[in-house]
């Protein structure tokens, strides 16, 4: 067992059962005084259940996080998401939903009834998004859990995508006020689906496509014209998903010899614009995807290899991160030729990226914050990569851990990185966390709020003004 020191990440995996609020953090340095809004995130914080030890960073059960910015001040408030999945794990002590990599006890005929009536977790510990005026807790199954923004109480699922499994990470839609997004149909037909929300209760299929064993697909990218699915050749038999004792994520095999391929389709008709092959890799996030010249840029965090996944097991991550490399990887489709060229944009790590979405997604672009890691070990500093010419800029503090750097623009300014970045920051030595605020052009640190107890690691937020 290897011994924990004051700069071991480790901490960042264990379960938080407190939940806490906080009207006002102490704050190191000066907030701009335009910042005001809210950052709210998602995460696992409780990773056993009836003394049951979950296995997977992403089987955690979800806590809210809410960081308030308002004339100067920070206020902090946590709150676990009171899913069915949160509330049915608390009332009888069992796992009784199926989550990335844990799986409940279940006997062969539970297996095949859910075939019919699957049961699927609405443990939204992914990301959170805004359908109209309501937030929603996100995570792979097509159960977004709606929340108030200022108490984090959980008010049921808002809506039914028309799949067995979605993403985490829709795209908006300013023009149309919608939200759209992607779903797997998993079936004896198997289907892709993109589809658009704009409220509850009005949805519309935008494109659809048959598929015999469907791809893992975390994320996806649009462009103003065009929707991107970039399908990796780590695949899965639905039925063998249905009917296998395994948990849902290691159903999935990995075919190299398949290669990868990207899915291009029409926004407005929903057609099939085109098919376009290349080498295999395995990507959770895209980047961006624009246009230019008859050709569709796709940028995205890419692996060689899922392995990734393996090791994000709990047991792993607890006893030392290693985590394989991942680059960002520029993807030019050639949309009549169809050829697929590929490089990479920057030499070192970045995941979790975050671009300035409201002016620049779909679009051309210079700028991408992220996080990365040092010689495969956990990501300890925050990256501003310019895809332009590949140079990147750093912050890291020794013994600190950065969370997803999430951009929020000044208002009034027309520069691409002008604003800040918002992280949440382990602070090992401490074992606590504090709220990071950077300025996105330089990476010069502005102002820091303590959190007198530890966050543990999370995965995405967004930003939503006051």
């Amino acid at each position: 067992m290897s011994v924990q020191t004051r700069t071991d990440p480790t901490i960042g995996f264990a379960t938080q059962e407190e939940e806490t609020a906080f009207d006002s953090l102490p704050v190191e340095g000066e907030l701009p005084p335009w910042l005001a809004g809210s950052l709210v995130r998602t995460g696992p914080a409780k990773f056993e259940v009836g003394g049951r030890p979950l296995r997977h960073w992403f089987d955690g059960l979800a806590m809210l996080h809410r960081y308030t910015f308002a004339e100067g001040r920070v206020s902090y408030g946590s709150r676990f998401l009171r899913s069915r999945a949160y509330r049915a794990a608390r009332e009888t002590g069992e796992l009784r939903y199926s989550e990335f990599a844990t799986d409940p006890c279940r006997s062969l005929f539970a297996r095949v009834s859910s075939l019919f009536r699957p049961a699927l977790s609405d443990n939204g510990v992914v990301n959170v998004s805004r359908v109209g005026d309501e937030l929603l807790a996100l995570t792979e199954t097509p159960l977004p859990v709606v929340f108030d923004a200022e108490t984090l109480e959980a008010a049921g699922v808002a809506y039914e995508p028309p799949g067995t499994l979605t993403t985490a990470h829709p795209h908006h839609d300013p023009a149309r006020g919608e939200l759209v997004n992607f779903a797997a149909h998993l079936g004896p037909r198997s289907e892709y689906r993109f589809y658009a929300q704009r409220s509850r209760s009005e949805q519309r299929v935008i494109a659809s496509h048959p598929v015999r064993e469907p791809a893992y697909v975390h994320s996806f990218g649009m462009t103003d014209r065009h929707l991107v699915l970039a399908e990796g050749p780590f695949v899965v038999n639905p039925l063998k998903l249905a009917l296998g004792r395994r948990p849902y994520i290691e159903n999935y095999r990995w075919e190299p010899d398949r290669g990868a391929r990207f899915l291009v389709f029409d926004r407005e008709s929903g057609a099939l614009r085109g098919e376009y092959r290349t080498d295999a890799f395995f990507t959770f996030h895209h980047v961006n995807a624009f246009e230019r010249d008859g050709e569709v840029v796709v940028d995205l965090c890419a692996y060689e290899d899922p392995s990734i996944i393996d090791a994000l097991y709990l047991d792993r991550l607890r006893e030392g991160p290693a985590l394989p490399p991942v680059r960002a990887r520029r993807y030019v489709l050639d949309l009549d030729g169809g050829g697929v060229d590929a490089r990479n944009l920057h030499d070192g790590d970045l995941e979790l990226p975050r671009i300035a979405y409201r002016t620049r997604n779909g679009r051309p672009y210079r700028y991408v914050h992220g996080v990365g890691g040092a010689g495969g070990e956990w990501i300890d500093r925050i990256v501003k990569v310019d895809v332009q010419d590949g140079s990147a800029t750093t912050w890291s503090e020794a013994g600190s851990y950065p969370g997803e750097p999430v951009f929020v623009p000044e208002p009034g300014r027309e520069e691409e990185d002008a604003g800040v970045l918002l992280s949440v920051v382990l602070d090992a030595g401490r074992e606590a966390s504090f709220l990071l605020v950077l300025d996105a052009a330089t990476l010069e640190e502005l102002a820091r709020a303590a959190v007198p107890n530890r966050v543990p690691f999370s995965f995405h937020g967004q930003f939503f003004g006051g």
